[in-house]
């Protein structure tokens, strides 16, 4: 499985909830609450529905909805086996 890096999150936050409430390095943003970037549960659930979509990664969403930071996000994809196509 390949790993989603920190540039990786960032995009998919920003496809999935527009303009992120912060500029800056992208491992800058991983340690910021999402609600400090402007995601709200809407956004983190249609980014990990990108997730499984793009990677064949699923996340329960109230493990995704639990989750205060990009960091942590990235950490369960990465730690959650991919599913087989």
């Amino acid at each position: 499985m390949t790993e989603i890096t920190a540039q990786d999150m960032v995009r998919l936050l920003t496809e999935s909830a527009g303009d992120l409430a912060f500029s800056g390095d992208a491992e800058d943003v991983l340690d910021l609450t999402f609600e400090d970037l402007g995601c709200d549960s809407l956004a983190l659930l249609e980014t990990t529905a990108r997730i499984q979509q793009d990677y064949g990664v699923e996340l329960p969403d109230d493990l995704a909805t639990q989750l205060a930071t990009p960091r942590s996000l990235m950490e369960a994809i990465n730690g959650t086996p991919a599913k087989a196509c």
